[in-house]
């Protein structure tokens, strides 16, 4: 009995230290992707909203910005977000999880850093940065920290997923879809229209689709690369928001959902609130 309470006493021991070593190590590497961000800013244009630049817009573009902004108010210069949801772990079946996550985003040059925390037992979570850097992408999973599970990185496939959900996020910080901000934006109907962003060597181009009274209802790619079976692959990919609420004078949506459009039907694999925005403007 007593050799059966001293390993019991070693394992907690040493998952504890596992959980301190990996907590100490995951936030090291936090420090280094949100000091990228920082190092990577570019001066914005301007720093007023001028609705003299909807003019030629697409109408349902036009709409969307009335309905969320003000004239003058100043241009957002980076976003501080916190959510709580659940994640689906599975590619093939339900296997939702809960998480909580921190988030940074700066909108020139665009970037941002979501630190993920998914706990798949209590006590344990894996740890996940979902990233856009400097033009490169990341996407790194790691079992309490410690233990690498995922690690890619890259300018080419993986940035240019990490572009889009950049793009596709706006609606959390949405001046960075105006003119000025480099989105060039093209009509499709009376409820919708593509938005292209271009950074460095990537372009990036989503479908938005407007509420009657302006705001955004969904965003949808042709195709963004996921993983499957430990390969990238590429499939249509879709986001709802709703529950609109104003805060420092700019409407965003408070809940979102994330899907995959599969040939099986729509996968959804991302459920979140917000729990807290704050807003950095221009001076």
């Amino acid at each position: 009995m007593l050799q059966v309470v001293l390993v019991i006493v070693a394992l907690a021991a040493a998952f504890i230290a596992a959980r301190a070593y990996g907590q100490v190590r995951w936030a090291a590497g936090t420090q280094t992707l949100r000091a990228g961000l920082n190092a990577a800013r570019t001066p914005l244009g301007s720093r007023r909203v001028d609705f003299d630049e909807l003019v030629g817009l697409p109408a349902p573009v036009q709409r969307f910005f009335r309905s969320v902004l003000s004239e003058s108010q100043p241009l957002i210069t980076r976003v501080h977000v916190r959510h709580r949801g659940t994640f689906n772990m599975s590619e093939t079946t339900e296997q939702w999880k809960t998480f909580t996550s921190d988030q940074q985003v700066v909108i020139r040059r665009p970037g941002f850093d979501w630190d993920g925390r998914i706990q798949m037992f209590p006590g344990v979570a894996v740890h996940v940065h979902d990233a856009y850097v400097a033009g490169e992408g990341v996407l790194h999973a790691s079992l309490l920290g410690a233990v690498t599970l995922a690690n890619l990185r890259g300018s080419g496939e993986i940035a240019q997923g990490e572009l889009m959900r950049f793009l596709a996020e706006a609606a959390w910080y949405p001046t960075a879809l105006l003119p000025s901000h480099g989105v060039r934006w093209s009509a499709i109907d009376d409820r919708s229209a593509f938005a292209t962003l271009v950074d460095d060597a990537l372009s990036v181009t989503l479908r938005f689709t407007f509420l009657p009274d302006g705001p955004i209802d969904t965003v949808d790619a042709a195709a963004r690369a996921r993983m499957a079976g430990g390969t990238l692959v590429h499939a249509p990919w879709h986001g709802r928001f709703w529950n609109y609420e104003e805060h420092d004078g700019i409407r965003v949506p408070m809940d979102g959902e994330v899907s995959w459009l599969l040939p099986a039907g729509a996968k959804p694999y991302w459920r979140g609130h917000i729990t807290e925005i704050a807003f950095t403007v221009a001076p």
